[in-house]
């Protein structure tokens, strides 16, 4: 047990329900590397959508603390995953972020992995050399409906309870249908905690999102989680009408909050996230029959939240960086046979969450540097407005408790 696990397990105790958190989870280098070891290491992340990986040989790189991942697909169509460090001497293989390879190969010794792994040729190793026990070391991978997930963990945890309660939502979204249409990689330079925090509430939209509020409605239960689960009659008859057209959209929050699906409607007349609220993509992705469906909002901490259209699907990737920096990818997916500037234009496809994105950045950036000052002391969430931060830091503190040693928890008592 660490000083630091004592010291994380105290301000935990001492955490005020409905809340901000402390400054040290927002700065500390140790409470950072305890959120990468506990959380990050450990539970299933989002990484890709599996579409992004077009043809055999198709690679990307990504880095999620210490450690380097490849996700690759092999000749036979399977997607794997593989820590990127050679079984020689350790080096990166793949140094580029995406790319397409025949084999892989490491640039310092030219030793040669097959696209599922194997090692094929290492040079001058002797005789007693098996390269069957130097093949890539794998990482736990899994697609769900069109989305890759990895786990860095040696022992996963279950990913059956949410795949089997996503699928039927994601299913009507053809999602192996898709391409990549647009990426963006954003660095917020703020701890991930902040940018999950400002992504579960829109008590801030009205006066920072112009773009997006032309058609996201400001309404703190389309964002929020009540506290005793109700959901009003108008949006439990939205739900109603999208089961009816086979969209399932009711809500559904796991039971310890880690995940949700909710098909929530946009603001009225809008169908897309679009400035004039009129449909982007004109060759529709997915089997969504109704037309202002909305979209299907799911999160899944710590490292996704995703929004699926009638006519496109965007997903976001949260990756911390350092203490105080967090990645945020984007991906825009259209109809694999959709034509740029025949059934969608790029620009009017990407702008509002573009501009959004940004716009987060910059409430992230400044929410930071706040939290650096000796004033700062943690205030009260609005319990209508941000219920769902109050949720997203409830799971956290509980996954902290729960992960922590339990000598750190008494300790703490």
């Amino acid at each position: 047990m660490s000083a630091t696990e004592t010291s994380i397990q105290t301000l935990l105790a001492r955490r005020r329900p409905g809340h901000a958190l402390e400054q040290p989870f927002y700065t500390s280098p140790e409470i950072y590397q305890l959120d990468l070891e506990h959380i990050f290491y450990k539970d299933w992340l989002f990484a890709i959508p599996a579409c992004q990986l077009t043809k055999a040989g198709s690679y990307v790189t990504l880095q999620v603390g210490a450690y380097q991942i490849v996700i690759v697909k092999g000749a036979d169509g399977e997607v794997r995953a593989f820590h990127n460090t050679c079984r020689h001497r350790g080096s990166v293989i793949c140094k580029s972020r995406e790319g397409k390879v025949a084999k892989l190969v490491c640039p310092y010794h030219q030793w040669t992995y097959g696209l599922d792994g194997k090692l094929l040729w290492a040079n001058s190793m002797g005789p007693e050399f098996d390269p069957t026990a130097h093949g890539l070391r794998s990482v736990a991978l899994r697609d769900l409906h069109g989305l890759i997930y990895i786990c860095l963990s040696d022992t996963p945890p279950d990913f059956d309870a949410f795949a089997e309660q996503a699928a039927p939502y994601l299913g009507v979204h053809d999602l192996r249908d898709a391409k990549v249409a647009h990426s963006s990689s954003i660095i917020e330079k703020g701890n991930w905690k902040l940018v999950w925090e400002n992504n579960r509430e829109c008590y801030h939209c009205s006066g920072n999102h112009p773009a997006l509020c032309r058609s996201f409605p400001l309404d703190p239960e389309i964002a929020g989680v009540s506290a005793d689960g109700s959901i009003s009659a108008t949006l439990q008859g939205h739900f109603d009408a999208c089961a009816a057209s086979g969209a399932p959209a009711q809500f559904l929050l796991s039971a310890d909050g880690q995940y949700r699906l909710a098909r929530m409607p946009l603001q009225h007349p809008a169908v897309s996230y679009t400035m004039d609220g009129a449909a982007a993509v004109r060759r529709q992705l997915g089997r969504v029959a109704k037309p202002d469906a909305g979209s299907l909002l799911v999160f899944h901490y710590p490292s996704t939240w995703n929004h699926f259209l009638p006519d496109h699907s965007l997903t976001f990737r949260v990756t911390p960086i350092s203490p105080t920096e967090t990645e945020v990818t984007t991906t825009w997916l259209v109809h694999k046979d959709a034509v740029e500037g025949v059934d969608y234009d790029l620009k009017r496809l990407t702008e509002v969450w573009i501009a959004t994105n940004d716009e987060d950045r910059e409430i992230v950036e400044t929410n930071q540097t706040g939290i650096f000052s000796p004033a700062y002391t943690p205030g009260p969430y609005s319990p209508n407005w941000e219920s769902g931060v109050i949720q997203f830091i409830d799971w956290y503190a509980e996954w902290m408790e729960r992960a922590l040693p339990a000598e750190a928890r008494l300790a703490a008592e």
